[in-house]
C-alpha cells in the first residue's frame, strides 16, 4: 500500500486526511472524557501521547512515523483541551455530568 501511495504521489494527501480524522476524533474524546471522568482523564491523554511519540521514534516507515507523531501531539493538545472543556462546562456551554460528585473546594479555579 505504501508503495502505491508513493508511486502515485498520494502520501501527502493520505497523511493530511488521516491527520484530519485523528484531530476530529479527539474533539468528542475530550468532551466525553471530561463528562465521565472530569479532568482526571488528562493522564490517559498523556500516556497515549508518550506511547505514540515513542512508537513514532521506533518505526522506520515515514508514513507511520508521521501518523504516530500526529497522534502523539493530538493527545498532548487534548490535555489542554480537557481543562478548557471544564471551563466551557462551567459557563454552561456543555452539560455537566449530574452523577459526578461536586468538585472539591480547591478545584474551583476557572
Amino acid at each position: 500500500m505504501l508503495e502505491f501511495l508513493a508511486e502515485h504521489n498520494l502520501t501527502g494527501l493520505v497523511l493530511g486526511l488521516c491527520s484530519f480524522l485523528i484531530i476530529g476524533l479527539f474533539h468528542p474524546l475530550v468532551i466525553k472524557g471530561e463528562y465521565y471522568m472530569g479532568v482526571k482523564c488528562w493522564w490517559g491523554f498523556l500516556a497515549g501521547g508518550l506511547i505514540s511519540g515513542a512508537a513514532s521514534l521506533m518505526v522506520s516507515a515515514f508514513f507511520w512515523q508521521t501518523l504516530l507523531a500526529v497522534l502523539a501531539f493530538s493527545c498532548f493538545w487534548s490535555i489542554l483541551e480537557v481543562f478548557e472543556q471544564r471551563k466551557r462546562v462551567r459557563k454552561g456551554w456543555f452539560p455537566a455530568n449530574p452523577r459526578r460528585k461536586t468538585p472539591r473546594p480547591d478545584d474551583s479555579r476557572k
